[in-house]
């Protein structure tokens, strides 16, 4: 427990820099202009990319930062290009997700199995359960009729979407693209 304090605590400190603030409002805009590829199949079903961007901040700045990261992202995206009725449900629910990916992901070393674990929390937990109760809610439709394409789809794009974010990060790692993020932040601090 004293490990996941020092985690969440971590990560709010890594919130108070301006480069991580600038550094998360990038990849926010690339989550964006990705979610304008979007494939919709079906009014309940959609498959993107934008997920990688936010996945990737979650994995860099923790499970504080990417919770403001993910309201603040999820109100934006509604702005940008509405798609129904707003429900705040889904920006907590996001937020939740980026807390289930930034507990399981931040500082620890990246392996496809923690990958694939962090994925699957957030796809039963965040995507079927909460995002299908508040679809059911704000449709009058009922949890058994959306629950199960909802399920096969998360279910199937699991290991996709997992593969996706491994395979981008550990290049981006082989790149220097991360330790060169994380060396900005910690020159930062020495300067100050």
């Amino acid at each position: 427990m004293k490990k996941l304090a020092e985690l969440y605590a971590q990560s709010w400190k890594e919130m108070r820099h301006l480069r991580t603030m600038t550094t998360s409002a990038m990849f926010m805009a690339i989550s964006v202009v990705l979610g304008y590829f979007t494939i919709e199949a079906g009014p309940y079903l959609k498959i993107g990319l934008g997920s990688v961007a936010n996945q990737f901040v979650y994995y860099l700045f923790g499970p504080v930062t990417g919770m403001f990261y993910a309201g603040i992202l999820d109100i934006l995206k509604f702005a940008a290009k509405p798609t129904g009725a707003f429900f705040p449900g889904f920006t907590l629910i996001a937020m939740l997700g980026a807390m289930i990916y930034g507990t399981v992901l931040y500082r620890r070393p990246i392996t496809f199995g923690r990958v694939l674990f962090a994925k699957l929390l957030v796809a039963l937990i965040c995507n079927v359960l909460l995002n299908t109760w508040c679809l059911s809610f704000m449709y009058g439709k009922g949890m058994a009729v959306l629950i199960g394409p909802r399920l096969l789809k998360n279910l199937i794009m699991w290991p996709v979407d997992s593969v996706i974010f491994f395979v981008i990060v550990k290049k981006l790692e082989d790149l220097g693209f991360v330790k060169t993020i994380r060396n900005l932040r910690t020159a930062r601090r020495i300067q100050q």
